[in-house]
């Protein structure tokens, strides 16, 4: 697209049409989840199948997205997140289309597999909003945008009912269909396509491998309750997913663009953060599975109050409502006090939450306030995850490190549905000659979910207080964002690795980061033409700092890293240089380092190695005397000279210290 019509474009579309739209594509991420769950118990006399066949609808859709989330947020950072968008919209329409007309139990599972895609859209919508909104407003945007998952399975239950009674079961789809579609032509409209690309190849292996490990486990958790988890088929599962994981993680750490940047994502804000939010899915998930729960077992339970699968979902909408109302107030608290305290206030909500439903339960309006006041921290949990997970990953890679987040998520709620169906099969009462959950089981899982929560905000306590806020861009820097490419290389020209490239403000203000390929390559977003100051470090050499005049057109910035971070020194006798002296480098504790010999100078050279006390030994070429000296190594360069007795003078075997 030619710049000026991209500008145009730009102008056209309002940060508010931008939100609307990112958001009512949250909002149907939800409704693919939640819209056949009232329908399960109808499904195997529709389709003339088993209930646990049946469960396939709900299962196809949890593996698919669980595929899809990090291949396509990966796709949306290399190749354009608008049109990623287009094309998880594009699959989810095709496969509510396949499902409304399909008719059989495997055409429906096909097509909500496909309607699975559509998972992505969350992940990459918060990225789009971080590239297109203006600062002071995506704050609040982008907690709306997390809310939705919220907000939408909320709603999807007594949409759901009224569609089915109504309408008939196909409708759900048809209307999924129909909502897809017009989200698919807003998206064109109005949400414009991103400048701010990651160059390179799609990493095929990583993504298969990946994929396969992820199926594998979350099959094994979500059928791990009715196919017994001591059985063959869940342990083969666990299994394969340990293995596939084994070999994806080495991999990932040296293909040159891997799919998940695992550096990246073992930094400390980053792993916290995600930690918190599989702990925040579990505690989400079970507020809703608890909740229609309870409000539709039979009132004979002491604790149940026999609503119909229509009355309990609508019990379900002050919770999406809430979500809504709060987003705002999660994007201000977001902005003034920091997404880690946001984290930590979300969870502390959701504990009194869930520590008041054990003991307030007797009405269906205590069910109803507990039930939204764990919604209330979740919208504000929710919110911070995106925030926390931008400002720690670098801007070419906010859609994937945001789709992993959204993963992890997903792992959480898979693992508490599972948690509740054990706990609900194994504390049990008896009702004439139906067995059904105690209100003890009910009360462990609020528990764990508090506990859950709890320990959500041990993992954000350890979260740096890093200053968020600054790597957002302000108003008028999105629509001027370009990438800027390069390589960080040694005096010889071959690429540097690991190695990385940070970019600053002149005042010190960061900018972006970006950590290097395999190849010595790095890409960082500039916002627009000005003067910046790039910094290139890279292990074993001393960095470099350089003033970069951007104009907007040069794309191009190389580092030549000249100065190698060593180990070195001269061995002497009698104020002559010994060449071919064995020159040994140990570790302190006994391990060895490296050998080399002295050159005709009666100079020898280590590569700097890692912080820590080491010891160098010497020995004579012509007399064999040994010398040994310990040193301290930190991140400097360390000159240590021998010096040798004469020939002449030696008395054998003398060994200094």
């Amino acid at each position: 697209m030619p710049r000026s019509h991209a500008s145009e474009s730009r102008r056209r579309a309002s940060p508010s049409a931008i939100t609307a739209v990112l958001a009512l594509s949250g909002t149907l991420v939800a409704l693919m989840q939640t819209l056949v769950v009232p329908l399960l118990p109808d499904f195997p006399g529709i389709l003339g199948v088993s209930t646990d066949d049946a469960s396939w609808l709900v299962t196809a859709t949890l593996l698919s997205s669980a595929v899809a989330t990090p291949i396509v947020s990966r796709s949306a950072d290399m190749y354009g997140k608008r049109k990623m968008m287009v094309v998880c919209l594009a699959i989810m329409v095709a496969g509510s289309v396949l499902a409304a007309v399909g008719g059989s139990l495997v055409l429906l599972i096909i097509g909500r597999a496909l309607q699975g895609f559509s998972s992505a859209l969350i992940p990459v919508g918060i990225s789009i909003m971080r590239d297109e909104l203006p600062k002071e407003k995506m704050g609040s945007a982008v907690a709306l945008m997390s809310a939705t998952l919220g907000i939408g399975s909320a709603l999807g239950l007594p949409l759901a009912g009224v569609l089915y009674e109504y309408m008939g079961w196909a409708s759900i789809f048809w209307i999924s269909a129909a909502a897809g579609a017009l989200l698919l032509l807003a998206v064109v409209l109005v949400v414009p396509e991103s400048k701010v690309r990651t160059p390179g190849t799609f990493d095929y292996a990583g993504a298969l491998v990946l994929s396969a490990a992820l199926a594998a486990l979350l099959l094994a958790i979500s059928k791990g309750g009715s196919w017994g988890w001591g059985s063959e088929p869940v342990l083969l599962l666990f299994l394969t997913s340990a293995i596939l994981l084994a070999v994806w993680v080495p991999y990932e750490l040296k293909v040159r663009q891997p799919m998940v940047d695992l550096r990246t994502s073992a930094r400390r804000p980053v792993l916290m953060t995600n930690l918190a939010s599989l702990l925040i899915g579990f505690s989400m998930f079970a507020n809703m599975l608890l909740t229609t729960q309870q409000l539709q077992l039979p009132a004979v339970t002491g604790y149940g109050f026999e609503l119909s699968v229509i009355i309990a979902g609508l019990c379900m909408v002050p919770s999406g409502l809430a979500m809504v109302v709060f987003a705002p107030l999660s994007g201000r608290i977001i902005r003034i006090f920091g997404g880690k305290t946001a984290l930590m206030a979300g969870a502390l909500v959701m504990i009194v939450g869930y520590v008041g439903r054990v003991f307030f339960y007797d009405s269906i309006a205590w069910v109803i306030i507990g039930s939204t006041l764990v919604a209330v921290g979740t919208a504000i949990a929710y919110a911070a995850m995106p925030t926390l997970i931008m400002g720690a990953v670098p801007i070419t890679e906010t859609a994937s490190a945001n789709g992993l987040n959204s993963l992890v998520r997903a792992i959480g709620t898979s693992t508490s549905s599972a948690a509740i169906a054990a706990v609900f099969t194994s504390v049990t009462m008896t009702v004439g000659d139906t067995r059904l959950p105690s209100f003890d089981a009910f009360k462990d899982i609020f528990w764990l979910a508090a506990l859950a929560s709890a320990a959500s905000m041990l993992a954000a306590f350890f979260i740096p207080r890093a200053a968020a806020a600054h790597r957002l861009p302000s108003p008028a820097v999105a629509a001027t964002e370009l990438v800027v490419q390069g390589r960080v290389m040694a005096p010889d020209h071959r690429p540097l690795t690991p190695a990385v490239v940070t970019v600053l403000q002149i005042d010190g203000e960061p900018v972006d980061w970006s950590r290097v390929d395999a190849e010595g390559n790095y890409s960082v977003a500039l916002p627009g033409a000005g003067r910046y100051l790039m910094v290139a470090n890279a292990g074993g050499w001393a960095p470099i700092a350089e003033v970069f005049d951007f104009d907007g057109r040069t794309l191009q910035q190389n580092f030549l890293l000249r100065d190698r971070l060593q180990v070195g020194g001269k061995v002497s006798a009698g104020g002559a240089s010994v060449s071919g002296a064995v020159v040994t480098l140990l570790e302190a504790g006994g391990g060895y380092v490296g050998t080399t010999r002295t050159d005709g100078n009666g100079g020898y050279v280590f590569p700097l190695p890692v912080a820590g006390r080491y010891v160098l030994t010497m020995l004579h070429p012509a007399i064999q005397e040994a010398m040994a000296q310990k040193v301290t190594v930190d991140t400097r360069s360390i000159t240590l000279d021998f010096t040798a007795p004469r020939v002449e003078d030696n008395c054998g075997g003398r060994m200094g210290a």
